[in-house]
């Protein structure tokens, strides 16, 4: 079992990489981030992989040695019993006892020293929720104020249903020359006539964009998603209304906007607890950005 004691830290961040290895903790933190990032254990990594693991992991520890010597730590303890369900929840990972103590061994690791790492985590944890108990309280004028100065994160802007038939210009084939191929779309057109509910149909039959296969189906379309030619008559089109031929720099198009869904204003009241973990949030970030500064310049 886990001794219940602060681990032995890094006292400068400076020190040389020999130094850092020789902590076991330090381990962890480069497995976290070998897994991570490239998916692999620390062994398995190539030069340059190992180089941006060493970075972030020595980055991570560095900080979490920082903040578990900080006064902030002083009288919080961190039960065994949490530390063996965490324990747990990683070993559980694995098919026996014997696959975790193998890739515990590839990654410099072992029970005890995994353990320790865990403490550390579960510790580092521990201090910053203490920390973060004296963050600014969230008002309800901070969230009104918020929702004022942010309602378009809030309301859902007016979408339209969208299909559309594309006939290609490309002068290296005769068929999609630029008169070939405005002359298909005029002959499309013509024969559509207006019927939005055989647009499906021609859609599969002749257009060609990849969207042909589900009857031109381009989904819900807000604006500035389209083309600008595409965007302005899309908008501009009543609900089940075929477009006049619009051509963009890829071909000639025809638009149905099969149903449009009006903007929602999004009321205060519905989000409201949402923006109060928002402001949570970031004051949270914050307060945590400036302790920090704070805890290293006092060791500088």
């Amino acid at each position: 079992m886990i001794a219940m004691r602060k681990p032995m830290l890094i006292q400068e961040q400076t020190q040389e990489l020999s130094q850092e290895e020789h902590l076991p903790e330090f381990n962890y933190h480069m497995l976290r981030y070998a897994l991570d990032v490239f998916k692999k254990n620390t062994a398995q990594l190539m030069p340059d992989e190992y180089d941006s693991v060493y970075y972030k992991a020595k980055k991570s520890f560095d900080l979490e040695s920082l903040v578990i010597e900080s006064p902030e730590a002083e009288g919080v303890i961190i039960p065994a019993q949490q530390i063996e369900e965490s324990f747990s929840a990683v070993a559980s990972r694995y098919e026996s006892h014997a696959d975790l103590i193998q890739d515990l061994k590839t990654n410099a690791l072992d029970e005890v020293s995994l353990r320790q790492a865990i403490y550390r985590e579960l510790l580092f944890d521990s201090i910053m929720q203490r920390v973060s108990a004296n963050i600014k309280e969230v008002t309800e004028v901070d969230i009104q104020l918020f929702y004022e100065m942010h309602r378009e994160r809030f309301d859902t802007p007016e979408m339209r249903l969208t299909r559309h038939i594309l006939i290609t210009i490309n002068p290296e084939f005769d068929e999609n020359t630029y008169q070939a191929a405005l002359d298909k779309i005029i002959d499309i057109a013509d024969k559509l006539n207006g019927r939005s509910n055989r647009f499906h149909a021609f859609a599969k039959r002749f257009s060609e964009c990849p969207t042909a296969m589900e009857g031109g189906k381009l989904g819900n379309v807000v604006k500035g998603q389209l083309y600008p030619e595409l965007d302005s008559e899309l908008f501009n089109l009543e609900e089940n209304e075929i477009s006049q031929i619009v051509e963009t720099e890829m071909g000639f198009h025809l638009l149905l906007c099969e149903k449009i869904r009006p903007e929602k204003k999004v009321q205060l009241s519905k989000v409201s607890e949402r923006i109060r973990l928002i402001l949570e949030q970031r004051n949270q970030r914050n307060y945590q950005k400036k302790w920090f500064s704070e805890l290293k310049s006092q060791l500088d």
